[in-house]
């Protein structure tokens, strides 16, 4: 073809590249080209503009059916032509060929697959970045734009833009510090299935932020607990975020401490159940930093005196407020409305305080007000249809308002005589008002119904808050049990065992402290076991609602179970009994599970008996150095009566068992029997009573083996003093000295 004249080499070429076409295979296609660049190589002019226009279009017909274009060859570097096999394997009525001859003559290995080498045609999916489609190719289809336009648009993940959403709400907000915005975007963000991940997305942020930072992730969610994002969303967010505090910890260095903060906030706020530390505790790995943080939490920050006080102001508390402060705020703002009568500057205030997960108390204030004062009613009852139709109060915050006002009506009935009456009046105002929900009903079958028994129900209770005000005030445990025994009625005991833990529950540890002493004289004094199981069973019943007035009723509960048992109130096996008779997974049922925790922790008993710093403020040590003084004084010449006062002036009845213990001893190793003189002493005036005394010879018997080490004739004196005991009925008749 090189001897050619340009005419018919033009013409030949062209019937050559025509015929080669026909066949649109890539293997002919390319030795085609490769032909054609060998002839125009040694002179590039040869083929004129229109025929490069002329190959352009006749490769164009056929690109439907080709993969890709070599971009390698300078023949092709224009043209979108593609091939139907990509270069992977032989084409029909062609041998494979694994090696092809170059213009130079080399022999290139193109490799397997057909993926790589100079002029070959790639991969099968391999596509040309600068393909496109030209509306002018005579074979354009206008409907193939459109596919490509759906195949290559992206998929929108919900979860993606909400993520995306909720990272520029939080970054606002830190900036701004808008609670009301905040909630506002969140709520017309929709996708509140997401939820729980804003809670740990507000947190994980805010946990590598300033002290300010912190603060107002947790003053942000208590503002939208309940109204915006659900408990159960605020407690899975913080699930998710103990899950992940591994990870957390690469990042922040001191990530346990700081989400143990923001769980006990959490819990001082309200917007977590003290039960969450138990339950999570159960489903983390002990060797987990999510387990360190839960631990953290109880440890350092929520079982401190004062906590509460201390975990609000961990962070500069610039922004919040303690539960007693709103507390008081709330019956400042209803005492000023009443004076004045404006609804609008009383709704201002309300909603000022930023507590609208808090407002049930606004609602359980305010009915209690219009029933001390039925000349506020009529403005009360005004002030909760304002603040309803304004969406201040939600409708679920009223509804459980006035349930706490319904549960504590016999309380209430003690100082205002008509409020059962004034309740039921004010119930179906507010629902023909349509402020409160008309599925709210007052349970006329519950206690205080109208009725004798009722009535010496109540008379009791009421005469029962006065012996324990009393007894609080002048710390008089024979005048207390004098007084219940005047009032005669027994079959109330476990309704004052409820009363007493419940009233304590609200004091400080001197008042809690007392209680417990008290509940320990009792003990087969005056009340069965069967009372303080009732009891208790009663208390952890209404657990729940006891923790909306008293922020750490659980955490107090379990300790005055578990001290109970320390204290021999309880056995042991009593708190399985009384779990029975609980719902399961309830408050009540918690609660029992955390003092089991409690006592078989290592020393619980120590620790139990310093858990509200003793009787009259001692701790235990201080206990033993005045027990084993007075013992001594006794054992020198010391008078009874003198060393029976001194006993009872300790104040500490439940730790009794020591001086028995210490007697025994003391007896052993001065060789002194005269000691256990003072023993039946305490035991026969009441001092000392035969749980206490059946204790304090247990622990002798326990510890026999150390004090033979030192009285070789340990064993055979504690015999004889089980033998005396025995006699003189101090200790339970199935005590034995050997266990076999």
């Amino acid at each position: 073809m090189i001897g050619c004249r340009p005419k018919e080499l033009k013409h030949q070429y062209e019937e050559y590249i025509a015929k080669e076409l026909e066949s649109y295979t890539s293997e002919s296609i390319l030795l085609s080209f490769d032909n054609a660049y060998g002839i125009m190589a040694s002179d590039e002019g040869m083929l004129t503009d229109g025929q490069w226009k002329k190959l352009e279009v006749a490769t164009l017909k056929n690109a439907d059916n080709l993969s890709s274009s070599p971009k390698s060859h300078p023949l092709f570097a224009d043209l979108n032509i593609k091939s139907p096999t990509g270069g992977k394997g032989p084409v029909a009525g062609l041998p494979f060929r694994h090696v092809r001859r170059t213009h130079s003559g080399k022999h290139i290995r193109v490799k397997k697959e057909g993926a790589g080498g100079k002029g070959t045609w790639g991969k099968l999916l391999d596509t040309d970045d600068d393909c496109f489609l030209d509306k002018n190719d005579p074979n354009y289809d206008s409907g193939e734009g459109a596919y490509d336009e759906l195949v290559d648009s992206p998929v929108s993940d919900p979860l993606d833009d909400y993520k995306k959403a909720v990272v520029s709400i939080i970054e606002e907000y830190f900036t701004t510090g808008d609670v009301k915005v905040a909630a506002s975007d969140l709520r017309e963000l929709g996708s509140s299935e997401y939820h729980p991940y804003f809670t740990k997305r507000l947190v994980s942020m805010a946990m590598d932020r300033h002290d300010k930072e912190k603060e107002m992730a947790s003053v942000l969610l208590s503002a939208l607990y309940a109204d915006v994002i659900l408990p159960d969303q605020i407690r899975d967010g913080f699930i998710r975020l103990l899950r992940s505090v591994d990870d957390l910890a690469v990042d922040i260095p001191d990530a346990v401490n700081v989400l143990a903060l923001f769980i006990a906030r959490a819990i001082v706020d309200e917007i977590l159940p003290p039960v969450f530390l138990a339950r999570s505790k159960k489903n983390l790995p002990e060797s987990s930093k999510g387990f360190q943080v839960i631990v953290t939490a109880e440890k350092s920050y929520l079982s401190a005196p004062h906590h509460a006080e201390l975990v609000e102001r961990k962070w500069g508390g610039s922004t919040h407020t303690t539960v007693e402060e709103t507390k008081k705020k709330i019956s400042e703002i209803l005492k000023e409305y009443v004076e004045n009568g404006d609804t609008y500057e009383a709704c201002r205030c309300i909603r000022e305080l930023g507590v609208t997960f808090f407002h049930h108390e606004v609602v359980k204030r305010a009915l209690v007000l219009a029933m001390e004062s039925q000349a506020a009613e009529s403005l009360i009852l005004k002030l909760l249809n304002e603040a309803a139709e304004e969406g201040l109060i939600s409708s679920s915050q009223m509804v459980k308002g006035f349930n706490r006002v319904a549960e504590s009506l016999d309380d209430l009935a003690l100082d205002i005589p008509s409020a059962r009456k004034l309740f039921d009046s004010i119930v179906p105002k507010a629902i023909s008002g349509g402020w409160l929900d008309d599925s709210f009903k007052v349970n006329p079958d519950q206690d205080g119904r109208e009725s004798s028994q009722d009535d010496k129900l109540r008379q009791y209770k009421k005469d029962t808050v006065n012996i324990i005000q009393e007894y609080f005030l002048s710390d008089d445990i024979p005048e207390l049990i004098r007084s219940l025994e005047d009032l005669a009625t027994p079959e109330y005991n476990p309704v004052f065992l409820k009363k007493l833990i419940t009233l304590a529950l609200d004091k400080k540890n001197r008042e809690k402290e007392m209680a417990s002493v008290l509940l320990s004289s009792l003990h087969m004094e005056l009340f069965s076991t069967e009372d303080f199981i009732n009891g208790f069973i009663m208390l952890l019943e209404s657990a729940e609602d006891t923790a909306l007035d008293i922020m750490d009723a659980s955490n107090e509960l379990a300790l005055f179970l578990a001290r109970a048992v320390i204290d021999d109130v309880l056995a042991p096996l009593n708190l399985e009994e009384i779990s029975t008779k609980l719902p399961p997974k309830s408050t009540g049922t918690e609660t029992v599970r955390s003092a089991r925790s409690l006592i078989s922790a290592r020393h619980a008993g120590e620790r139990l008996l310093r858990s509200w710093g003793g009787g009259s403020g001692w701790i235990v040590e201080d206990a033993k150095d005045k027990i084993l003084k007075l013992l001594e004084e006794y054992e020198m010449g010391g008078v009874t009566s003198e060393a029976c006062q001194c006993i009872r002036d300790l104040g500490m009845p439940f730790f009794n068992h020591e001086v028995v213990k210490k007697a025994l001893v003391m007896a052993m190793e001065k060789k002194n029997d005269g000691l256990l003189n003072l023993l039946e002493e305490c035991f026969g005036e009441g001092l000392i009573t035969m749980n206490q005394m059946t204790k304090g010879f247990g622990r002798v018997k326990d510890s026999l083996d150390d004090l033979s080490l030192d009285i070789p004739n340990a064993k055979e004196k504690f015999e004889l003093y089980v033998g005396r005991a025995m006699d003189n009925g101090w200790i339970l008749p199935e005590f034995a000295i050997n266990d076999e």
